[in-house]
C-alpha cells in the first residue's frame, strides 16, 4: 500500500465489479487499476475473484473496504482544504429524501438557498432506499427514520402527522365513511413493498384491502388527488388543498419523524454546512404548518 491510488482503485473495483469500469468511473487506463489491484494483492492476498462476469471481492476485500472509505472520506477532506473548496460557497451539493419530501416540501426550500448561492448546484436523488452516506452516495439526506450509522451529524427536525384523506368530489359520489375498512370505499395503500404498512404504523392495512395499490408515495398522493379513494397524507400538504377532506380523524393518527443528516466530516465545507441549516430552518418552518 504505497500509494492512495492502489485503495481509490480497489473502491472502484468493488463499486463497479470490473477493471473497466473502474478505469470509466476514475478516468484512468484499464491496465493502471489492474496493476494497482495487483500490487495490493502482493500486499494482502486475493481480494477479487475473477470470472467471465467480471470481479467480486473475497471476504478479506469486504473486511477491508470500510477502512478505504475511511480514508476516502480523509482524503476527499484533504483535497478540498487543501484547494480551499471548504470555505468556498459553490460546487455541487447531492442531497437525497424520499419521494413526497422532496417534490411537495423541498423545491421552495432549495430555491430558496439557490437564491442566497446561485454558484451552488444541487443534485436531488428521490428514493424511499436510505441511501449510505459514509459511501458518499449522497451528501446530505433527508429521512423519515433515525439515522443509526456512525460518523453521522444528524438533526431531528420533529414529527409529521400523518392523516386519512379523500378528495371532495369521492365523498360526493360515496359518502363519508364510518369505519376503516368499511364496504363501498376504496383505500389507497401500498403494493408489494411491506415497509409501507410499517412507515404508518399500522399492521391492520394489507395489501388486499387497496383498490389502488403502488409502492411510490406520489403515484398515491395523485391518486388521492384524482379521487380514487382514501389514503393517507401529511397534514401540512393536505391543508393546501382544500379538495382533500379528512375522514376518520379518531381511527387513525400517525406521526412520521423527521432527519436531516450528514457525515461529520462535510461540516468543515461551508456550502454543506449552509445547506444542513437551509433544511433544518426549511423543514422546521413545515411542520409548524402541521
Amino acid at each position: 500500500m504505497d500509494s492512495w491510488d492502489h485503495l481509490r482503485s480497489f473502491l472502484a473495483v468493488i463499486e463497479e465489479g470490473s477493471l473497466s469500469g473502474a478505469a470509466r468511473r476514475l478516468g484512468l487506463t484499464q491496465p493502471t487499476i489492474g496493476r494497482h489491484v495487483e500490487a495490493l494483492e502482493r500486499s494482502l492476498g486475493p481480494l477479487f475473484t475473477r470470472s467471465a462476469s467480471g470481479l467480486a471481492p473475497t471476504e478479506a476485500a469486504l473486511a477491508l473496504r470500510p477502512h478505504a472509505e475511511a480514508m476516502a472520506v480523509a482524503a476527499d477532506a484533504l483535497e478540498r482544504t487543501a484547494t480551499g473548496e471548504a470555505l468556498a460557497v459553490k460546487g455541487v451539493i447531492r442531497l437525497t429524501a424520499a419521494d413526497v419530501i422532496g417534490v411537495e416540501v423541498l423545491p421552495p426550500i432549495l430555491a430558496g438557498f439557490q437564491e442566497d448561492w446561485p454558484e451552488v448546484a444541487i443534485e436531488l436523488a428521490l428514493s424511499s432506499r436510505t441511501q449510505d452516506l459514509l459511501r458518499r452516495e449522497a451528501d446530505i439526506a433527508v429521512r423519515m427514520v433515525r439515522p443509526t450509522q456512525a460518523a453521522i451529524l444528524a438533526r431531528r427536525i420533529g414529527a409529521v402527522r400523518l392523516g386519512l384523506f379523500a378528495h371532495r368530489s369521492y365523498l360526493q359520489r360515496h359518502g363519508v365513511p364510518t369505519a376503516i375498512g368499511e364496504p363501498g370505499f376504496a383505500a389507497i395503500g401500498f403494493d408489494r413493498d411491506p415497509e409501507g404498512a410499517r412507515s404508518i404504523g399500522e399492521t391492520r392495512f394489507s395489501r388486499e384491502r387497496f383498490a389502488f395499490r403502488s409502492d411510490n408515495d406520489l403515484a398515491q398522493l395523485a391518486a388521492l388527488r384524482a379521487g380514487l379513494g382514501i389514503g393517507a397524507c401529511h397534514l401540512p400538504i393536505a391543508r393546501r388543498d382544500p379538495n382533500l377532506v379528512p375522514v376518520l380523524q379518531d381511527a387513525f393518527a400517525h406521526d412520521l419523524e423527521i432527519w436531516v443528516a450528514m457525515h461529520e466530516d462535510l461540516k468543515a465545507t461551508r456550502r454543506m454546512l449552509l445547506m444542513f441549516d437551509a433544511l433544518v430552518a426549511g423543514l422546521t418552518r413545515y411542520l409548524e404548518d402541521d
